[in-house]
């Protein structure tokens, strides 16, 4: 297959300038060829090299001036020496190789003829010149910091990516100073360059922006509460705990530490919360306050014969008929000596058992019990003591009407304990009629103050 044949030519193009007497000379060759700075002439280009599959079905491809053919592998190529010289030495000017078929009167001619070719091309193994790659072969004079690149019968030195030449040597380009630019931070490498994001940062695909990093989704670093901030995060406790010195993890609050008052009793530190708890015969109220069990409605333990008496923190049982001989119990816990037994008139006429309790370590001074005359004579006098259990000093009995009189806590007591005061009222009138009666009152101090 025989393909179109193209010419060569170069057109010089002379101006010349009369008040500068300079001369430009401009260069363009036809189709086929190309400029050869160095030789100052249009050379031929091998279309067998750069045609990517140049000839189809089998056929070998061959290049002449300006053009290539095609042909069968089994045909002979004939070259016209001076033909061939004769386009090396016009420089591609009506320089067309016209290959005929033999003739058949001729002989055929010597496949060992030897064609001559120009500088930058040799001999191919198919009787035709073939550009020589001087970066493949290594006759390039290219420095070791330049880049061969072959040209047409010639090579060129060039910088390699990311240097460029000053004067005859190639340097670094810094292509941070050069759009476009990192948005955060550009770090040059000899040849080249690489963008760097601050801290909570990573490059985006077009590894120049920077996008935010959602460290709470990345790998959650945080103990319990982790929230996405712009550039970094921040972590946070749940409650009852607080944010340990790396600010990461938590650390359990300590709440019975941060204050004595919190719990009214004792307070017991759990993980991430606390809890109050009351002593025996308490129970917990609102989380924190103690509140005193009356055992005498939930479990009385007292015999029948007994009486349950709730304390703070407890209980106690006495005897329903607490009166002793010669007492006689006429109505619930009072007791009357009666007069027909000589042995009463040196004793009270009556005694009346009262009950109360107080709590632990009470503020003092402290009205605690009031003691009232039930039957009111005329003409009398009424006068208040203490007749026994005061041997510390700890009461006072204080007159507040002609009937009544108040026990004052002048002492504070500590419980759990136990008190038995007698207070005894004295009745007189003018015609020396004398008679008293004793209130004898248990006071039970509770084991705490509340």
């Amino acid at each position: 297959m025989l393909t179109a044949m193209f010419l060569a030519a170069l057109i010089l193009i002379t101006v010349h300038s009369q008040e500068t007497e300079e001369t430009i000379t401009y260069t363009q060759c036809t189709d086929g060829y190309e400029w050869d700075p160095v030789r100052q002439r249009c050379k031929d280009i091998d279309e067998c090299e750069i045609v990517p599959d140049a000839c189809k079905g089998g056929m070998k491809c061959v290049n002449h001036y300006g053009g290539y053919l095609c042909l069968p592998r089994t045909a002979q190529i004939i070259v016209n020496e001076r033909e061939e010289a004769a386009a090396e030495s016009t420089s591609g000017r009506n320089n067309v190789i016209r290959r005929t078929p033999a003739d058949p009167q001729r002989a055929p001619p010597n496949p060992t003829h030897q064609i001559q070719c120009a500088a930058g091309y040799e001999q191919s193994d198919h009787n035709v010149c073939q550009d020589i790659d001087e970066c493949a072969t290594g006759t390039h004079s290219c420095r070791a910091d330049q880049v061969c690149v072959n040209l047409r019968g010639s090579f060129s030195c060039q910088c390699p990516p990311g240097y460029q030449k000053r004067g005859e040597q190639c340097v670094d380009i810094d292509e941070c100073t050069l759009p476009p630019y990192c948005h955060h931070r550009c770090v040059n490498t000899p040849g080249s360059y690489y963008c760097q994001c601050n801290a909570g940062f990573q490059l985006a695909a077009n590894n120049h922006t920077c996008v935010d990093i959602n460290e709470c989704d990345a790998n959650n670093p945080c103990a319990q509460q982790c929230y996405n901030i712009l550039g970094s995060f921040i972590c946070q406790c749940n409650p009852g705990f607080e944010l340990s010195s790396d600010r990461i993890n938590c650390e359990d609050t300590d709440e019975c530490r941060t204050s004595s008052y919190i719990c009214q009793y004792q307070c017991v530190n759990e993980p991430g919360k606390f809890s109050c708890v009351c002593p025996e015969g308490y129970q917990v109220v609102g989380g924190r306050t103690c509140q005193d069990i009356n055992e005498c409605e939930t479990t009385n333990e007292c015999r029948e014969d007994e009486i349950c008496w709730n304390y703070h923190g407890g209980f106690r049982c006495y005897p329903r008929n607490p009166c002793q001989e010669p007492y006689v119990l006429t109505s619930e816990n009072r007791c009357v000596c009666p007069v027909s037994n000589a042995v009463c008139r040196e004793l009270p006429y009556s005694v009346v058992y009262k009950y109360m309790s107080i709590r632990s370590d009470r503020t003092v001074p402290s009205d605690i019990f009031q003691i009232q005359a039930t039957t009111i004579y005329p003409n009398t006098i009424n006068t208040f003591r203490i007749k026994a259990g005061n041997e510390n000093g700890e009461f006072y009995l204080r007159q507040t009407s002609a009937v009544s009189a108040m026990l004052v806590l002048v002492k504070s007591l500590s419980g759990p304990r136990e008190h038995i005061v007698d207070l005894e009222m004295l009745t007189v009138n003018s015609l020396n009629y004398r008679t008293s009666s004793v209130l004898r009152l248990t006071i039970i101090v509770g084991p705490y103050a509340f």
